[in-house]
């Protein structure tokens, strides 16, 4: 079955970096779209960016140069290079893979990880 793990969360200050990981199993990796999204408290989960299995990425204006989504489909990994943070950031970011090869949507979920933001 689709096991999606993400690491790298943490608590930093205003203006660092972070460099998230998620690694998948139980399909061919490189044939599948993947995102990043995020959930705040108290609020709904938002898109944050997406990487199609043909490497074009997408972004949210909240986090357009910022930050940077990118795979390595050698290691069934997805990255969200995170700069510049916020404390408008702060909240449990979570990996998604897509429904089918080459499109659907997102249907599949790791457990999330926690990133806070202090100012």
């Amino acid at each position: 079955q689709v096991q999606l793990v993400e690491s790298g969360g943490g608590l930093v200050q205003a203006g660092d970096s972070l460099r998230l990981s998620c690694t998948a199993s139980g399909r061919t990796f490189k044939n599948y779209d993947m995102g990043w999204f995020r959930q705040a408290p108290g609020k709904e989960r938002e898109f944050v960016a997406t990487i199609r299995w043909t490497g074009s990425t997408n972004y949210a204006d909240s986090v357009k140069g910022r930050f940077t989504i990118s795979r390595d489909n050698a290691k069934n990994t997805v990255y969200l290079q995170m700069n510049t943070l916020k404390p408008e950031d702060t909240a449990v970011y979570y990996c998604a893979q897509g429904s089918f090869p080459y499109g659907g949507s997102f249907t599949y979920w790791g457990q999330g990880t926690q990133v806070t933001v202090s100012s």
